[in-house]
């Protein structure tokens, strides 16, 4: 006897930051939130911008109980498939203030909304999105952990071991050739120094993008390494979803 899937309940939350008007998604699933207050996940997405992807993974994560919101990252319909278009959005935050900045506007929607748990709260994050995590992180943000999946690697900067109070885990692809080794050994050593919790899990054989069923089309038409990968899609989806179980038994 097969159980019914949840109906899941999604809407666009207009927000706004420095002036930026933005465009969240919401997905949760009113019999969870009904009769109590799930833990909730902020979403990240990838250097495209809030196109389907990510509120595919929302409502994915909606299904496994939670309430997800995909924060707005660039503005309100502000997306684009051109890779230099896709540089220059994400380049306005690497290595600046406001990449956690406009993540922690999404942070605040998501519990604005009332319908998670605030003391049981992550964030995940794809590609950019993954990098946009880290940074949200080191900040101290009320987050319970975070889970990077093909994100660019952020070394902690100083002091951020002492505000941190997120664990962390990174999917990484093994062979992601926008990922140097150098990179990886950076930020482990960051990690080992500040006495972190985390986990640094590789996927053999898998480039950047590894979740990301349209990312072979994505591919052909842009000429970018990337590709998808089925077993690291799926075990990384494992290994979040444990992770996510486990720091949020540990927040009851």
């Amino acid at each position: 006897m097969s159980s019914a899937r949840p109906r899941i309940t999604t809407r666009s939350v207009a927000y706004e930051h420095a002036g930026v008007k933005l465009a969240g998604w919401l997905a949760y699933d009113e019999a969870k939130t009904a009769t109590g207050k799930p833990p909730g996940v902020l979403v990240l997405p990838e250097w495209w911008g809030l196109v389907e992807y990510p509120k595919v993974r929302a409502a994915q994560l909606a299904e496994l109980g939670y309430v997800a919101f995909v924060a707005d990252m660039y503005g309100a319909g502000v997306v684009t498939a051109d890779p230099k278009k896709a540089a220059e959005l994400a380049g306005q935050f690497y290595g600046k203030p406001l990449m956690a900045e406009r993540a922690q506007a999404g942070l605040d929607q998501l519990l604005k909304a009332g319908l998670a748990d605030p003391a049981r709260i992550a964030a995940i994050g794809y590609c950019f999105g993954g990098s946009t995590a880290q940074a949200l992180a080191y900040t101290g943000a009320p987050l319970a952990g975070i889970v990077s999946l093909y994100g660019g690697l952020i070394p902690a900067p100083e002091g951020a071991a002492a505000r941190n109070r997120a664990k962390i885990l990174i999917c990484h692809g093994a062979v992601d050739p926008f990922v140097p080794a150098t990179a990886v050994e950076a930020f482990t050593r960051s990690m080992n120094e500040g006495k972190f919790d985390y986990q640094f899990i590789s996927y053999a054989g898998a480039v950047h993008a590894f979740t990301n069923p349209e990312a072979d089309k994505i591919a052909a038409a842009t000429g970018l390494p990337i590709a998808y990968n089925a077993a690291a899609d799926r075990r990384s989806w494992s290994h979040m979803a444990a992770f996510l179980e486990e720091i949020f038994a540990a927040k009851k």
